[in-house]
C-alpha cells in the first residue's frame, strides 16, 4: 500500500516543481524592471518633495522683497537673484516629474485609432525622442555651466553654473524616466505617477 502511494506523491510532487520553476526565471526577468520602477518613482516623489520647498522658498524670498521694498524702503538684492535661482530648480524639477507621469501636453487622439502594433511603435518612438531630448539638454547646459563656472553671481558671490545645473538635472531625469517608459511599453505595462 505504501509502495502504490509513494510513485503517486512522486507524480504530484513533481507536477508541482515543474510548475513552480518556470515561474522562477519569469520572476528574475521582472525584478530588475521592478527595482527601477520603483527607483524612478522614489527620485520623482523627491523631485516633488524639493519642488514644493522650493515653491515655499520661492513665496519666503519674494515675500522679504516685498518687505524690503515698501516697508523698509530698501529691496534687498540677494532676494531676487535667490528667486530666480528657486523658479529654474522648481521648473525643471516638475518638467522632468511631468514627463514621468505623462503631465506633459500628448496628442493621443489619433494614437488611440490606430493598430496596437503601429501605437507602440509610436510609443517606443516619442519615448526614444523624449529621452534623446533630455540627454542633449543636459549635454548642453552641463557645458554651459562649466564654460561660466568661473563667473560669480554678484549677489549671492556662487558661481555661475548655478544656473545652469537645473536643466542638467532635469535632463539627466527625463532620460532616466523615458527608459522607464521604453521598458513599460515594451512589457504591457503603464507607470504608475508617483503621487498614487
Amino acid at each position: 500500500m505504501s509502495s502504490s502511494s509513494t510513485p503517486a506523491s512522486a507524480e504530484v510532487s513533481n507536477e508541482v516543481s515543474n510548475e513552480v520553476s518556470p515561474a522562477l526565471p519569469e520572476e528574475k526577468l521582472n525584478a530588475a524592471p521592478n527595482l527601477y520602477t520603483r527607483f524612478c518613482a522614489t527620485l520623482a516623489r523627491a523631485c516633488m518633495a524639493l519642488g514644493i520647498t522650493g515653491l515655499v522658498l520661492l513665496v519666503i524670498a519674494v515675500l522679504v522683497q516685498v518687505f524690503g521694498r515698501y516697508v523698509l524702503n530698501d529691496t534687498p538684492t540677494w532676494a531676487e537673484t535667490i528667486a530666480m535661482l528657486l523658479v529654474l530648480y522648481v521648473t525643471m524639477l516638475g518638467t522632468a516629474v511631468g514627463v514621468r507621469d505623462a503631465g506633459h501636453i500628448g496628442l493621443e487622439s489619433l494614437l488611440v485609432l490606430a493598430p496596437e502594433r503601429i501605437r507602440i511603435k509610436i510609443e517606443l518612438l516619442i519615448h526614444v525622442l523624449v529621452g534623446t531630448f533630455g540627454a542633449v539638454m543636459a549635454w548642453n547646459c552641463a557645458l554651459l555651466a562649466l564654460s561660466v563656472a568661473d563667473y560669480k553671481l554678484p549677489t549671492l558671490g556662487i558661481s555661475e553654473g548655478w544656473r545652469y545645473l537645473p536643466p542638467v538635472i532635469a535632463g539627466t531625469l527625463i532620460v532616466l524616466f523615458s527608459i522607464e517608459h521604453l521598458i513599460a511599453v515594451v512589457k504591457g505595462t503603464e507607470v504608475e505617477p508617483a503621487w498614487h
